[in-house]
């Protein structure tokens, strides 16, 4: 094939593929804008996934008449001038890149009108040109209108994913923002239904109360952003300044979305502040518990590059140390200082078990410090193929784990995991016979869930009632609970229902729901069981067809045989 020159249209939907991935990006680069014109009051509102209608407004600064077109033109920009520009950025968008790549792959119209002038500015553009333009009244800001996304670029729709997951993606986006401008009055609207409505207030608690409720922002805990030396010997550098909230140990989520990052006010996403954050809470959270925070970090421009990818939503730090330590020191001084933990453990580098699962022999025996060298390792049993030997219960070890005696040996069976278990196969037992076990509440319980999660209850409410809950909308971003399994029955049942929300769908969406109500119904770690009640849990583990796995995988149970005790203390009959 001959070499030419790409058509001035392929090479504009080209370009526009690495700006505009999805409807929600289209939000992010508009509500960027917004921001970026000094604006106090954002509204944005999308239809039809955002495919049919995604409209911003904002009462910001405006684009002056003789400007409008040019913002359309490709690498028009007021936000730069010179490549040194570059090392100083301060704005949210730089690149000229956002409303031509917009313009590149749907229908667009703008009314703007700037400070100063009489009356605004309106134009229309399909395919990237300038249809329609007109003078129309308006007050000072700027609207833009985006209609049929991707109508000529049919192959991105294949990528999209479900209507729930793009208005998810798109309630995401506007819910950062607010986080990260609490002084800016947003508004988010999805097919009709109030979503979002931020204070405006400035102060970053409100916005937290109307994004993730009350009863978590209760829990949340103002970042020290005091100077000086923490624990560990290393300095918070005076060029990096750390605030915002963090949640106290216990409120966590079972997924790393609740944490968000600000690097001078832009939402970026980062491994390494996000492991700086895990390793703060190292020793407070249940593996698998993830943290809820806000986390804002001020730092010369100079001292970080965003402009390595397109979507800017990736920024590389000149030295990733300190600010590692930074954002793990405040985190860390916040925890020491104002949860009622008496002392938290000094954070350790990140473990990787090897790929059998052992125990030592010291960690059987509590207490014990002298033991011989070749202390014996338990291994833990894999997926079984035939039933569980019949065991004696002997006693419980550190309020977790059950001792047993069998025919074959020592068994240690983790009670959290084993009843997990357990429960697992209940509820999928009735439900298969469409009959979970419900308990009314005395009174109906108000559920308010977070933006994104707005979208996936519509898709899971049916599924929810199929697993014993009577749940019906109560406002646009509240619910009424009437009934919950009655396993869940004064247990967390709000728990169970945000596990699921913040779950992907898919196939097994239904055994995630199972698993979840598992979790939340089963006995805790760390629970004293009477001997009566270990007996019983072991009898109906002896029951299940699975019993050596919890749902989640973990081993239920680790086993000592009598071979390897008489090896391992040298008996030779």
């Amino acid at each position: 094939m001959a070499i030419k020159l790409l058509d001035p249209r392929v090479i504009s939907q080209i370009a526009a593929g690495e700006v505009v991935e999805r409807p929600a990006s289209v939000v992010k680069e508009l509500v960027e804008n917004s921001l970026d014109a000094g604006s106090t009051q954002v509204s944005v509102e999308a239809a039809g996934s955002g495919l049919g209608l995604i409209r911003v407004t904002d009462n910001g600064s405006g684009i002056p008449d003789d400007e409008v077109e040019l913002a359309f033109e490709r690498h028009a920009t007021s936000k730069i001038r010179e490549l040194s520009d570059l090392d100083s950025i301060s704005s949210l968008g730089f690149r000229g890149e956002a409303l031509p790549s917009i313009a590149a792959v749907a229908r667009v119209e703008v009314l703007t009108c700037a400070g100063g002038e009489m009356t605004g500015a309106f134009l229309k553009l399909e395919d990237g040109a300038v249809v329609e333009r007109r003078r129309q009244g308006r007050a000072q800001g700027t609207t833009v209108t985006v209609r049929n996304l991707f109508r000529r670029v049919p192959a991105r729709l294949k990528f999209l994913k479900s209507p729930a997951t793009e208005n998810g993606r798109i309630a995401e986006v506007v819910t950062q923002y607010a986080l990260a401008f609490p002084e800016v009055r947003f508004t988010l609207s999805i097919d009709d239904r109030v979503l979002l409505r931020s204070p405006g207030s400035g102060r970053l608690l409100d916005t937290v109360v109307e994004v993730y409720g009350p009863e978590a922002a209760g829990k949340m805990l103002e970042l020290s952003d005091k100077q000086g030396e923490w624990d560990g010997g290393n300095p918070v550098f005076s060029h990096i300044v750390v605030t915002g909230l963090v949640g106290a140990p216990t409120v966590s989520r079972t997924s790393r979305g609740s944490l968000s990052f600000f690097v001078n006010r832009r939402w970026v996403s980062s491994r390494l502040l996000g492991k700086a954050v895990e390793d703060a809470y190292r020793g407070l959270l249940m593996q698998g518990r993830y943290p809820l925070g806000v986390v804002n970090i001020s730092i010369p421009s100079a001292e970080v590059d965003v402009n390595i990818h397109p979507t800017k939503r990736e920024v590389r730090f000149r030295d990733e140390r300190t600010v590692f330590g930074s954002v793990q020191g405040a985190v860390r001084r916040t925890l020491v200082s104002l949860t009622p933990v008496p002392r938290i453990e000094e954070p350790m580098a990140a473990f990787a078990p090897p790929p059998v699962t052992t125990v030592s022999w010291e960690s059987l025996v509590e207490g014990s410090s002298r033991m011989p060298a070749h202390a014996p390792v338990a291994q833990p049993l894999q997926a079984p193929l035939v039933a569980l030997p019949v065991l004696r219960v002997m006693g419980q070890l550190s309020g977790s784990y059950i001792v047993a005696e069998g025919a074959d040996g020592l068994y240690l069976i983790d009670q959290h995991a084993a009843h997990e278990r357990v429960l697992f196969e209940r509820v999928m037992e009735q439900r298969s016979k469409n009959g979970v076990e419900m308990q009314g509440l005395l009174e109906p319980a108000t559920l308010e869930v977070e933006p994104k999660q707005a979208e996936a209850m519509k898709g899971h409410i049916a599924r929810l009632a199929g697993f014993g809950f009577d749940i019906e909308p109560f406002g646009e971003r509240t619910y009424l609970v009437r009934a919950v399994p009655a396993l869940l029955h004064k247990k967390d049942w709000v728990g169970a229902i945000r596990e699921v929300l913040d779950s992907a769908s898919g196939n097994n969406a239904a055994e995630r729901l199972a698993m979840s109500i598992a979790c939340h119904s089963a006995v805790r770690a760390g629970q004293s069981m009477s001997h009566d009640e270990m007996r019983e849990l072991v009898r109906e583990l002896e029951r299940v067809g699975v019993p050596h796995t919890c749902p989640h995988g973990r081993p239920t149970m680790i086993h000592l045989s009598l071979a390897q005790l008489s090896r391992d203390f040298g008996r030779t009959g």
